[in-house]
């Protein structure tokens, strides 16, 4: 968990020691149109609080890739620093949406498990149509697995996509200094996010 401290100058009080916004703090543990909804409104929010960085705290097991989609657009989009925190697990969509955060702001707790592997899609229907999402699914791995590689440092941009091949495509899991170590975060630990009201008092 997060730790998120309050430090008031003990000149201020009384209802004006209160914030107009609360800092926001994103938890995401699944990966659904509902989580990737409310995900946007909570990045749009924070974005209006006056707060310098997003934190995001991950805590899944994974879930819809195309819901993880619409949360990387958000990241990319925003005009903040976005920090992606690993507690628990970061598996899946998780892992991908830990490696998208914003360079130097990305964290793994000690404890965290991180999961990587090839983006599974399941379809049904008649044999061209299993065809065509079959071609659709490898487009988009490719696409993002690129993109992934990129994000988090490594020049080969199949850096990714080579080590689940060298892992015969078996799930990728990583303790938080492999993490770290494969790029997919900057420091292991959680951050502490400390909130100060403070008084200045200026003679001119």
């Amino acid at each position: 968990m997060m730790k998120s401290l309050l430090e008031v100058d003990p000149r201020v009080k009384g209802k004006h020691s209160e914030l107009v916004d609360e800092p926001i703090v994103i938890r995401v543990n699944d990966f659904d149109e509902y989580a990737a909804k409310k995900f946007s409104e909570e990045m749009r929010k924070a974005h209006n609080t006056g707060q310098p960085v997003v934190p995001v705290l991950i805590d899944s097991f994974g879930g819809y890739v195309y819901s993880l989609l619409s949360m990387l657009a958000d990241i990319e989009n925003a005009s903040l620093p976005v920090a992606t925190i690993a507690v628990g697990k970061a598996m899946s969509c998780g892992s991908f949406l830990l490696g998208f955060g914003t360079p130097g702001y990305r964290y793994a707790d000690t404890n965290a498990t991180v999961m990587v592997h090839d983006m599974a899609a399941g379809s049904w229907g008649k044999i061209e149509e299993l065809k065509s999402h079959t071609k659709h699914a490898d487009t988009l791995q490719k696409r993002h697995f690129k993109k992934f590689a990129k994000h988090c440092g490594h020049e080969d941009p199949e850096y990714f996509l080579k080590k689940l091949h060298e892992k015969s495509h078996a799930e990728w899991y990583m303790a938080a200094v492999e993490a770290k170590k494969q790029l997919l975060v900057d420091h292991i630990g959680v951050p502490t996010f400390k909130t100060i009201i403070a008084v200045d008092m200026i003679f001119e």
